[in-house]
């Protein structure tokens, strides 16, 4: 597989991962919130490692060709969204600081907590595994040396490590950033929650009222 392909599939996964979006908006509300960015994260890598190995096996195609299949896997994802936003818009909760007051087992607990949200809200995404399906084969080549799921694997990893470094930056930011300013972290945090809800609802509006997901 061409080096050049990797650096260019790079390049415009990088264009798509900065553009704010669901993974945006759950990054922002974590690193407001946590302790640390790393289990929010972890969990946003988590579900794309998961999404990388469904398009690299094929049942990526399967879902996409699949109306029924790709419309139940939207309302789920959708609403697991609008849930997600609607609890963050709930919480009145401040930014958490270096003094708070948890116990080791509360302070893990929600880590994984947070890890499993993080997965749901990249893992359930179709827009995400449409965007894996339209755009990794566009860079793989017709190589005996590297197999196309293998291709497809090596692309899907490229696009979560870059989340991964990107969404580290963004939340450890937001945190040094806002932690002095707890009524604009809550705003921030408020405008997350808003966000992904109205990333859910379009989902769902778009898939049942029939049109593109992209």
């Amino acid at each position: 597989m061409p080096v050049g392909s990797i650096v260019a599939f790079w390049g415009v996964a990088l264009l798509l991962i900065v553009v704010p979006g669901a993974d945006w908006a759950f990054t922002l509300g974590a690193g407001l919130r946590d302790r640390s960015v790393v289990p929010a994260v972890g969990g946003l890598v988590l579900g794309y490692v998961g999404m990388t190995i469904v398009v690299a096996a094929g049942i990526g195609a399967f879902v996409a060709e699949n109306p029924a299949a790709l419309t139940t896997l939207t309302v789920l994802g959708g609403g697991y969204l609008v849930s997600h936003g609607v609890r963050t818009l709930a919480s009145r909760s401040a930014p958490v600081t270096a003094t708070g007051d948890t116990t080791a087992e509360t302070r893990a607990r929600t880590s994984w907590a947070t890890v499993v949200q993080g997965a749901g809200v990249s893992g359930l995404n179709p827009k995400g595994l449409l965007i894996f399906i339209a755009l990794l084969p566009q860079f793989t080549s017709p190589d005996r040396d590297w197999p196309l799921p293998v291709q497809m694997g090596a692309l899907g990893l490229v696009f979560t490590f870059t989340c991964a470094a990107f969404y580290l930056a963004l939340g450890s930011v937001t945190r040094t950033v806002l932690s002095s300013r707890p009524a604009t972290a809550r705003t921030v945090s408020r405008l997350a929650g808003a966000g992904m809800i109205a990333v859910g609802i379009s989902l769902i509006i778009e898939r049942i009222g029939g049109g593109a997901v992209f």
